[in-house]
């Protein structure tokens, strides 16, 4: 059976914006309140956010197109990661965002469906409002 977690939101920024958002320490901890993130902005580089709840790498950023993660949460066995995938589509004056999360350990998928939108398109919705 495949993990598969596939959203589609719309963001009433630019995809510049909303690329930033997502890769730019100081900007993402602004948007989660204050948690504590530190984003390469480099593919390769490491990402850790929710003081280290949430960690990987950025296997491929291409600035307001795309995000490409290996990802995993701060609970999971170790060596076991997840790929995440932010694309950005500018539609008039908006951002389509098609996220993609594949490959998360078997009876995660419902928690991480509700934390996506918990932790990072409302947080997203408000920092833009």
């Amino acid at each position: 059976m495949s993990h598969t977690i596939h959203q589609e939101i719309n963001f009433k920024v630019s995809p510049e914006r909303l690329y930033k958002a997502l890769t730019s320490s100081a900007q993402f901890s602004e948007v989660t309140g204050g948690a504590p993130t530190e984003i390469s902005s480099e593919a390769g580089g490491s990402f850790s956010c929710f003081g280290s709840m949430i960690v990987g790498r950025n296997i491929e950023l291409v600035p307001n197109e795309r995000i490409v993660q290996a990802w995993r949460a701060g609970n999971w066995d170790a060596g076991v990661y997840s790929i995440v995938k932010f694309e950005f589509k500018e539609q008039d004056k908006e951002t389509q965002l098609i996220f993609d999360h594949i490959g998360f350990p078997e009876g995660q998928g419902e928690h991480l469906e509700a934390g996506w939108h918990e932790n990072y398109w409302k947080p997203l919705e408000k920092y833009f409002a």
